[in-house]
């Protein structure tokens, strides 16, 4: 079994994914990382640059055999599991008018935005409770990488806003049931952050937050919600769940 702790995060090779992980590695975590792809850019290599060990699942978390070997991989090389980091996602390959929507885009959205990770979290979670029954001093964390889609409509992405809004109760429903385990569930939310998935619709947000979307003016960075994930990882907020942490610069104020 590992003698440090061990991280799971789903999604893991660019954007947020792999800020988290190289957030966790810093923090003495040997790290699992997972992604739809059969290759790993350069955070496997980074992740070890910082002196833990990192092992690459690949896999699409939509797929009961495929959340299954990673979680299985994990047992297998570490025999533990301390947090899990559901952060893997897709946008709508096409935007679409949600009156103009297909069932294909949204099977594809739902099954790898909420599906897999409420099942992913289904299987982690019953070997977490097994863990903690083991080690009853150990902490254990699941964070649930959610959006501020939750709430804020966009009906060209309708199938997204929809998974988003399924995982702040799938993060509500977990923290409930394993709350008794102590074993905290918690949702971070970012707004507007700078990655692979936004650059399409940089010019759009540019106009937008400078002219007061936000009230920081600027856009978010991966590193902004690592951050946060960071900050679960040390116990700054082990007597929180179930809670959604917003990073997005203020989006959610709403304010007139």
């Amino acid at each position: 079994m590992a003698q440090r702790p061990v991280a799971i995060v789903t999604g893991a090779s660019r954007g947020i994914g792999k800020a988290v992980a190289l957030e966790l590695a810093g923090l003495g975590y040997d790290i699992v990382v997972n992604r739809v792809q059969d290759a790993m850019p350069d955070t496997k290599k980074e992740v070890e640059e910082l002196g833990v060990r990192c092992e690459f699942v690949q896999g699409d978390i939509g797929k009961a055999e495929d959340r299954k070997q990673l979680v299985e991989t994990t047992r297998t090389r570490f025999g533990r599991c301390d947090m899990l980091v559901n952060n893997a996602g897709a946008a709508p390959l096409k935007r679409l008018d949600i009156l103009e929507g297909t069932e294909e885009s949204f099977d594809r959205v739902i099954g790898m935005n909420l599906k897999g990770p409420y099942f992913l979290t289904q299987l982690v979670a019953n070997w977490m409770i097994e863990q903690r029954a083991e080690h009853p001093d150990r902490a254990i964390r699941i964070v649930n990488i959610g959006s501020v889609s939750a709430y804020a409509t966009s009906p060209a992405r309708g199938e997204y806003c929809i998974s988003k809004a399924g995982i702040r109760m799938m993060t509500k429903l977990y923290a409930d049931r394993l709350g008794e385990h102590n074993i905290i569930v918690l949702e971070v939310s970012p707004g507007i952050i700078e990655t692979d998935m936004t650059s399409a619709v940089k010019d759009k947000y540019d106009k937008l937050i400078a002219e007061g979307l936000t009230p920081i003016k600027r856009w978010g960075q991966p590193q902004d919600v690592a951050k946060v994930v960071g900050a679960i990882a040390k116990g700054n907020l082990d007597f929180s769940t179930g809670n959604v942490i917003d990073v997005d610069g203020g989006f959610h104020l709403k304010r007139l």
